[in-house]
């Protein structure tokens, strides 16, 4: 379940995209994606921690499915060949390239509850990417029908959780460095949604926030 990490360069040119956006430190971020499109995430600063779901855009009940995933790369980490599977088992994405080399699909989203119960009372009122999951998400046309239901375990791009021997979770310092990015192939006609990690109560960002980059190739 732990394989070694899989760095792979992209051909693509970043002149050459569709699409270019950062976004800020403990911002947000939602983005209709066609089949065969190319997404990069890219950490521009380094010890970033993208929080992220994709959806079935035509189904929007159907989400990322981290039990799914897992099961069917019989690897708790995410890299190049990894496919994103909804809970239907359809087919969201694919990582084709990424030079980190692996990803967290595990930790979860910082919330208000946890971070209250992982580190104190007073933290409770923090921004957190479940906050911004749900701002995104009330943000978005009434038609497409996302709501608080379609929460679901996200992927922790860049982000560093060893598992204990234990079968325990730590948050660690993350094993990615300045410009380093991840690129995904859409599979479908998918909803991609982020927030960039505002946390800082854990390494996961250094304790100090930072901004990506997003680009998106027509291919």
């Amino acid at each position: 379940m732990l394989k070694a990490f899989h760095r792979v360069e992209s051909p693509r040119n970043p002149e050459a995209a569709v699409y270019d956006k950062v976004i800020p430190a403990g911002e947000g971020w939602m983005y209709e994606l066609q089949p065969g499109q190319v997404l990069r995430i890219v950490d521009l600063e380094g010890n970033q921690a993208a929080d992220t779901l994709f959806y079935d855009a035509d189904h929007p009940e159907d989400h990322y499915s981290a039990v799914r995933t897992i099961n069917a790369q019989s690897n708790i980490y995410l890299t190049t060949g990894s496919t994103l599977l909804a809970e239907s088992g359809k087919e969201l994405a694919a990582i084709v390239a990424d030079t980190c080399g692996r990803h967290d699909t595990l930790g979860g989203s910082c919330s208000s509850q946890s971070n209250t119960v992982r580190y104190a009372h007073e933290k409770g009122h923090m921004h957190n990417c479940r906050d911004t999951f749900m701002l995104e998400l009330a943000k978005h046309p009434e038609g497409h029908r996302y709501a608080k239901r379609d929460m679901s375990p996200n992927i922790n791009f860049f982000m560093n959780v060893p598992v204990t021997l234990e079968g325990g979770l730590t948050f660690e310092d993350g094993v990615s460095g300045p410009g380093c990015y991840v690129e995904l192939q859409s599979r479908c006609h998918s909803m991609v949604l982020i927030s960039n990690c505002p946390q800082l109560n854990n390494p996961c960002n250094a304790y100090n926030p930072t901004p990506v980059q997003v680009l998106i190739w027509n291919e």
